[in-house]
């Protein structure tokens, strides 16, 4: 069978700045991927590579031609399971460059079987549930603004990110702005154990769902810590990259978070769902600074989920790609009206 496929590095300006305990973003960094099989049919995907992980630009376009120089040499791409084996023998790194790969073969899988991708899995769109909308970090004013502006869009789930020297004052001021929202709170391994436990007891009074990665991914006994001692239920991120890492934190942790482009695919991704239920833990999925050509088939998993995080596109000034809506948050897969993941060009 013959496959050609097409590579293209765009850069996606944000709304507005955001902010995390790691530093400031203005635009996302994106690397399309599309495959078009001999009738025409074209999957796409897409890479946000992060360097926290140890990806560039630049990593994940040098590495591509070898992935996709495996799923010519498999040449069916209905192969998926032997193809997600193949590219992760080939590149152990780069996960957001396998997981675009990974993408764009499922979309293009489930346009040529005339399905949505949901379908395809045998999910019921029904059971899909909301995205959270983040609030990076900011000053006061330009919080409460950001916060109103999500408000009227609908949005009733609020995932604020922390890891400063007043985030108490951050999460009053949401509430304030909010008082009838849901916030989940993001630290991105900002504290330290004691920190951590010190800043839950000073914010749980505000009504909080939970705290995402509080200490550092290299520390599990201080996430134990925070586990055992925190009056709110602990989320971990940065911790499980692959479903083998699950029984390492499920004693510590109550939610798990996956991400397309930490894990390589959208196997992968099933793999950590089904693993992490089966250890007792919620599962959330999450997702980076993204277009709708990765989201998009993230958003299918949402039926499997406990919570999602998948707001990379709304963040977004534009993007080349429309996907799955999101009316207000909720992740409306009924809504797609077309085969594969729904991502389409504009």
């Amino acid at each position: 069978m013959t496959l050609d496929a097409a590579v293209e590095h765009v850069e996606l300006p944000f709304e507005f700045p955001f902010t995390i305990a790691r530093g400031t973003t203005t635009h996302a960094e994106t690397v399309l991927v599309r495959i078009e099989d001999e009738a025409g049919r074209t999957g796409i995907g897409g890479a946000a590579p992060s360097a926290h992980y140890g990806e560039t630009v630049e990593t994940v376009e040098a590495v591509l031609p070898a992935l996709l120089d495996v799923v010519e040499t498999v040449g069916d791409p209905h192969q998926l399971a032997r193809i997600e084996r193949r590219m992760y023998e080939t590149v152990r790194g780069n996960p957001s460059a396998r997981a675009a790969v990974s993408i764009a073969l499922h979309d293009l899988v489930a346009k040529r079987l005339d399905l949505p991708l949901y379908r395809y899995w045998g999910l019921d769109p029904t059971e899909s549930i909301r995205t959270s909308y983040s609030i990076g970090i900011d000053d006061a004013e330009t919080i409460r603004e950001k916060v109103a502006t999500a408000t009227e869009r609908g949005y009733e789930v609020l995932k604020v990110k922390l890891g400063t020297d007043r985030d108490e004052a951050i999460v009053r001021t949401i509430r304030e702005t909010a008082p009838d929202a849901t916030i989940r709170v993001d630290a991105n391994e900002a504290w330290s154990p004691t920190e951590a436990i010190q800043t839950i007891d000073r914010i749980a009074p505000y009504g909080i769902e939970f705290v995402e990665q509080p200490v550092p991914a290299e520390d599990p006994e201080g996430l134990r810590y925070v586990y055992e001692h925190s009056q709110l239920p602990v989320a971990v991120d940065e911790s499980v990259e692959r479903a083998t890492d699950i029984p390492r934190i499920a004693d510590r942790c109550d939610v798990a978070v996956l991400k397309l482009m930490k894990c390589g695919g959208l196997r992968e991704a099933r793999r950590i769902v089904e693993t992490a239920h089966a250890h007792g833990l919620e599962v959330m999925c999450g997702c980076m600074y993204e277009s709708n050509a990765s989201i998009a088939a993230a958003a299918h998993l949402a039926p499997l989920l406990d919570y999602a995080d998948l707001d990379g596109s709304l963040l977004l000034d534009e993007d080349p790609y429309d996907g799955v809506p999101m009316p207000g948050g909720r992740i409306d897969l009924e809504a797609i009206g077309r085969a594969g993941t729904g991502a389409r060009r504009t």
